[in-house]
């Protein structure tokens, strides 16, 4: 039963990420090259559209079911030792990722959208949009480097099932 547990955690742990992979790419080639084609005034644009839901609805609760959802399958399958290490890794590396989100990405979040060109000039706001892309850059760095992690973890993890017979 453990390791129907463990299964289902180490499958769900692989999903979460590759879900936060696709959005992240969505977001990159969809979403910000409209937000910022024209600093400031594609940030009101953006706002308006984003009322109902916006990114930071999204990958916060997502970050943290990938940390739980990690931890989880690490614990379950801490005896598949060739797994472990592959586990251990993409789970630092996810929270790497949080880490540069919350420290680097939220600050400039919250001067581009929430205090915006009443408190910041154009220049300014540039600036920040400019570092926001670079930074982001290396968000989605992490986030592939954790997926290809988990994918091996996930491998190694079933080729023990198979071995061990359970």
């Amino acid at each position: 039963m453990k390791q129907k547990i463990a299964y289902v955690f180490m499958l769900s742990y692989l999903w979460v990420t590759l879900i936060m992979l696709g959005a992240f790419a969505l977001e990159v080639f969809m979403v910000y090259p409209n937000i910022f084609h024209d600093v400031p005034n594609s940030f009101e644009i953006s706002m308006d559209f984003m009322k109902v839901a916006s990114p930071h609805t999204f990958f916060p609760p997502l970050g943290l079911a990938s940390w739980l959802t990690g931890l989880g399958a690490l614990i379950l399958s801490w005896e598949a030792k060739a797994a472990r290490y592959w586990i251990l890794g993409s789970i630092m590396v996810m929270i790497l990722l949080g880490l540069i989100s919350m420290v680097f990405e939220w600050p400039r979040n919250e001067i581009m959208f929430i205090e915006g060109n009443k408190v910041h000039s154009v220049a300014f706001l540039k600036q920040t949009a400019r570092e926001f892309l670079v930074i982001n850059w290396l968000r989605i760095a992490c986030n592939t480097i954790g997926a290809v992690l988990v994918f091996k973890g996930f491998l190694m993890f079933y080729q023990y099932r198979l071995r061990e017979g359970k």
